[in-house]
């Protein structure tokens, strides 16, 4: 086609920043969502007080992110226009009701009653406030499940007929393209990953809390040693919070590897050349081992070293010990008959590594949250006075890179053992992109972007430190353990008659 390289790659890295990027909020505005209603339904079954702190902390973390997931989700779809108009052209009545249905129905949903449980803290029926950050939480679902059916279109064209007069698919079914089988397969895994995400932060706050940055009358006081008894309530509230993390990021974790291995087989039967990239594997195998580790050689041939699993892989492609298994060399041959001369095998090398880095990060942060959970089964105290639990416990704050990175480099993955097809089977990458764009241009547009994600990511860094350095109120949580009236939920006339809360998550929001 004659498309300058240097523009492709940029633009193919400009979208892969702003996607990636935009998606470290996604997974969790959906599993704070999904916290917050949680935390909430405690508070108005058990009453007790500390769960309606946590949620309050919990749902302010959600309402900055979900901000940031707003800002960063229009500049994902401004990309189809940006760099890859050619692609929004060919392809617009499909996607077009994906991004209504997702923008007009599921965003708004998300954020009409993310304002209504916002504001409505005191004003709604208890019920009624209670249901609205529920809404919110499933809003949050119908929004995932919608816009990974276009993902999945992607992946696997369904639902539609192409129109050789004006060179453009057609939809012809709307329930089909979101009953897509990668869709269907995709969508749980994706929503694992996100429990184990917002699993990870809240467990990484909920352990800093409780067992590092303690408050004592003179301030930041020694690990595990709080002064007063509001302290020790204060430490036995966010010690839940950790707890509830740390049994979300393992339940997350371990649904993510089940529903990995469902959509890896869906994977298997509608882009054989993803899943034989994913494993260096070049020769077609009968009883086809999982390679762990494996060096290729210069050329991008056949590895010259392996450590393999036999027949792991037939086992996780087909369910079969004794299955066979395309490899690249095959597969390419087949598709240079079915579609044209041409190169029709991914980078191997990123496909052979982003999959063991995803599995293998995913696998180290479920590790992690077992850990915390043996460690203070029943209540046991963590023996804080020993060198190696302190620096672990201060090492905790990062644990929620590592679900996140286990997610970008899924993603990765995804995208990039998918080339070279924009739409497999359809489209090529290089014909998605926009006529006469530049180099110049794409490059002062990821520069651009990447200047401004930046910002925001120090902002949404600094409003989440902000967040979680403030002390639950002591004497709230006391009273509220001894079935008192809350002495928080008074009007202050400082804040024009809202409560401290009400004042608060103005100011967050």
């Amino acid at each position: 086609m004659g498309v300058d390289l240097s523009v492709l790659d940029i633009t193919r890295l400009q979208f892969a920043v702003v996607t990636i990027y935009h998606y470290l909020f996604v997974p969790l505005s959906i599993a704070l969502a999904a916290a917050t209603a949680g935390l909430h339904t405690a508070w108005h079954r058990t009453g007790r007080d500390c769960y309606r702190r946590l949620t309050l902390l919990v749902g302010k973390l959600l309402l900055v992110t979900f901000a940031v997931g707003v800002v960063t989700g229009l500049v994902q779809e401004l990309q189809f226009g940006l760099g890859w108009s050619s692609f929004a052209r060919a392809y617009g009545d499909v996607f077009g009701p994906v991004l209504a249905v997702e923008g007009m129905l599921a965003f708004f949903l998300e954020a009409t009653f993310l304002g209504l449980w916002y504001f409505g803290w005191g004003r709604l029926p208890r019920r009624l406030h209670l249901a609205t950050i529920w809404v919110v939480a499933i809003g949050t679902l119908i929004s995932a499940f919608v816009i990974l059916a276009a993902n999945a279109f992607m992946q696997n064209p369904v639902a539609y007929r192409w129109d050789e007069q004006v060179g453009r698919a057609r939809l012809t079914s709307f329930p089909e393209l979101m009953l897509n089988p990668v869709n269907l397969a995709a969508f749980p895994h994706t929503i694992a990953g996100a429990v184990m995400l917002g699993g990870a932060l809240l467990l990484a706050v909920g352990a800093w809390r409780r067992w590092v940055h303690v408050p004592t009358a003179s301030g930041l006081g020694e690990p595990g040693e709080p002064e007063s008894r509001d302290d020790h309530e204060q430490g036995l509230a966010f010690g839940t919070l950790a707890r509830v993390g740390a049994w979300s990021t393992l339940v997350g974790g371990t649904l993510v590897a089940l529903t990995g291995d469902v959509l890896g087989k869906v994977m298997t039967q509608v882009q054989p050349m993803k899943m034989a990239a994913a494993e260096a594997l070049y020769t077609t195998t009968a009883g086809a081992p999982f390679s762990i580790f494996a060096v290729g050689r210069p050329g991008g041939e056949e590895p010259f070293f392996s450590l393999d699993v036999p027949y792991l892989l037939s086992v996780l492609a087909v369910g079969d010990p004794t299955a066979t298994v395309a490899g690249i060399d095959d597969l390419q041959a087949q598709y240079a008959e079915q579609f044209g001369a041409g190169d029709y095998v991914p980078v191997v090398w990123m496909a052979y590594w982003s999959f063991r880095a995803m599995i293998g990060i995913g696998m180290l942060a479920t590790a992690v949250a077992a850990a915390y959970l043996w460690a203070t089964r029943r209540g046991r105290e963590l023996p804080v006075g020993r060198l190696g639990v302190r620096r672990a416990l201060r090492l905790l704050p990062l644990l929620p890179a590592l679900p996140a990175a286990a997610g970008t480099f899924g993603w990765v993955f995804t995208e990039t053992a998918r080339q070279p097809w924009l739409a497999f089977g359809l489209t090529r990458t290089e014909d998605g992109l926009s006529a006469g764009l530049t180099a110049g241009e794409a490059l002062a547009a990821l520069g651009t972007f990447a200047l401004a994600y930046g910002v925001i990511a120090v902002v949404w860094t600094r409003l989440v430190l902000h967040i979680i350095r403030q002390d639950l109120d002591a004497e709230a949580l006391a009273a509220g353990e001894r079935g008192e009236e809350n002495p928080t939920d008074q009007p202050d006339e400082r804040t024009g008659g809202r409560t401290p809360q009400d004042a608060d998550l103005v100011t967050t929001y």
